[in-house]
Parts: structure tokens; C-alpha cells; sequence
């Protein structure tokens, strides 16, 4: 038999493998049918964000005249620059609240991730579990008592101070269960022993060998809480003030009144929106990685 027709592809071959009924650049019903649902989702997600960016470059002649969904006859930024220079300071500040919560408590869940799952002591199960219960206790049930006891709190800690002090502590029975997750399943027991031979104790094995290997854990648990941090309304609206709260406060601010701006206020909520946008474009690869890590438990 010659190279040619060794290389020649088996017609019997070709039509075992082809299903019953379909051809070759057939598409299948139900292929049109997920495609066609992806679209619909991508439409539904698509038209808000449509509606805010061309209502923002819209001057107020236009707004006043037009739908919604008109495109501007005349694009002006005044919006944009007006909200921004109302939103700049609580930006500042809500930037500061987002990274120290989100820092503090992804460390202190990282330490506790690694007791939970590396060093066993009796009872560890149920004190895990007590930890579980702070990430179903809603936040209106504490609100009251909570601002009763941060008023005993020194000046220095007023508006961004108490919001870092109550979102490290709300953040650390996910980031636990975060990290407790991914050391159970991405890093290896046999680790923690040979550290143990060689004479390491608690703290030395977690800062030696558990943070060198933690990226992908510390990337989930940063930006689930920078993004919890970010977008609260609710503690800040109990315990800061417009002067010095975050940047949802100030956004609702901007958005009351009688004659409401909306080329503004839309502006806004875009401006508001861009750094927890930025946050998953930059870090998206890593935090899918990370959640994955942990997904066999």
C-alpha cells in the first residue's frame, strides 16, 4: 500500500464518527438554542449599562427632550465632570476602606484557614462552625448594638475608621472558609510535617511555607472583600457621615434632591463603578483559579 493511501482518511471511518442526522457545518438545535440564551443574557446585562453611558454624555436640553434610549444629538462631559468632582474625596476614601478591610481581613482568614485545616486541635470542627454563623447573621440585626458600642470608640476612629473595624471583622468567616478550603485541597499535609521534623513551629510554618503558596487563595478573598467593602450603603449609612464616608454615600447624595441631574448622577454611578470593574479585569484570571482551587471540598 502506498503513502497516499495510507494518508487518505477512511470513508467507513468518516461516517461511524459523524452523528445520525447530521452533517458536516450542521449546527444542532440545541446548540442554536444556547447560543441564542447567551445572547438574551448578554442583551439584558448590556442594556443598563447602554442606558448610563449615553444618558452621562447627554446635556440637559437633550435629556429633557429624548428617551432613553436616543442616542445624544450633542455629546457633552459635563456630567462626568461635575460628579467626579463631587465624588473625588469619598472615592479617596472608600479606596482606603476597601484595601485596609480587605488586607486585614484576608490575612487574619489566611491564619485561621491554616489552623482549620494544618494544625488540628480538639474541637476545631465546632469552633469553625461558630465561625460559619457570622456569614448568615444579617446586618440589620446587629446595627443598633453595633453603633451603640462604636460610639465608645476614640475620635480618631470616626467615618472611614469604624467601617474598616467592621468589615475586617464581618470578613472573616468567608475568608476562613476561603482559605480553609483552598490549603485542605491545594497544599499537601506532607508539607506541614517534613516543617514540623525540621523544628518549625505554628507561626514559622505559616509564614516559611503556607504564604509563599497562598497567591491564589489571598486574590479570591481580596476581591470578595474589597468589593463587599466598596459597594456597603448600609454600615455607612449608620456610621459615617457624608463629610467623611465612603463613596456610596456620597452617590446617594448626588442622586437626591428635587431636580435631579441625571447626566450626573448617571456619570456617577459609572465613575463609582470602575474600580471593582478594574479590580476583576485585572485580577479575573486569578480569582477563577482560586475559586477552583478550593472546589473539591
Amino acid at each position: 500500500m502506498s503513502t497516499t493511501e495510507l494518508d487518505r482518511p477512511d470513508p467507513d471511518l468518516t461516517r461511524r464518527t459523524t452523528p445520525p442526522g447530521r452533517g458536516r457545518g450542521q449546527v444542532s438545535a440545541g446548540a442554536v438554542l444556547r447560543y441564542a440564551l447567551l445572547v438574551l443574557s448578554v442583551v439584558i446585562v448590556l442594556v443598563p449599562i447602554y442606558v448610563l453611558v449615553v444618558t452621562s454624555i447627554k446635556d440637559a436640553a437633550t435629556i429633557s427632550t429624548a428617551t432613553a434610549w436616543d442616542l445624544p444629538s450633542k455629546l457633552s462631559a459635563a456630567g462626568w465632570v461635575s460628579a467626579f468632582e463631587r465624588l473625588a474625596p469619598s472615592m479617596g476614601r472608600s479606596l482606603i476602606l476597601a484595601v485596609v478591610a480587605a488586607a486585614l481581613s484576608s490575612m487574619l482568614g489566611a491564619m485561621n484557614g491554616f489552623v482549620f485545616s494544618k494544625w488540628r486541635f480538639p474541637g476545631a470542627d465546632i469552633i469553625f462552625t461558630m465561625f460559619l454563623f457570622g456569614m448568615f447573621i444579617p446586618y440589620q440585626a446587629v446595627m443598633i448594638p453595633l453603633q451603640a458600642m462604636l460610639l465608645n470608640l476614640p475620635p480618631g476612629f470616626d467615618g472611614i475608621g469604624k467601617l474598616i473595624i467592621v468589615h475586617t471583622v464581618y470578613g472573616i468567616p468567608i475568608c476562613s472558609l476561603i482559605f480553609r478550603n483552598y490549603y485542605a485541597t491545594a497544599v499537601p499535609t506532607e508539607i506541614i510535617e517534613a516543617a514540623k521534623v525540621d523544628g518549625a513551629g505554628m507561626i514559622r510554618t505559616f509564614i516559611s511555607v503556607i504564604l509563599p503558596v497562598s497567591l491564589p487563595g489571598f486574590v479570591v478573598a481580596l476581591i470578595w472583600q474589597f468589593t463587599s467593602a466598596w459597594n456597603d450603603f448600609l454600615f455607612a449609612l449608620f456610621l459615617t457621615q457624608p463629610t467623611n464616608g465612603p463613596v456610596t454615600y456620597a452617590l446617594q447624595e448626588l442622586a437626591g434632591g428635587q431636580n435631579p441631574n441625571y447626566a450626573q448622577i448617571f456619570a456617577g454611578v459609572l465613575i463609582a463603578s470602575l474600580p471593582t470593574l478594574v479590580v476583576y479585569l485585572v485580577l479575573g484570571r486569578w480569582f477563577i483559579r482560586g475559586l477552583m482551587s478550593g472546589s473539591v471540598k
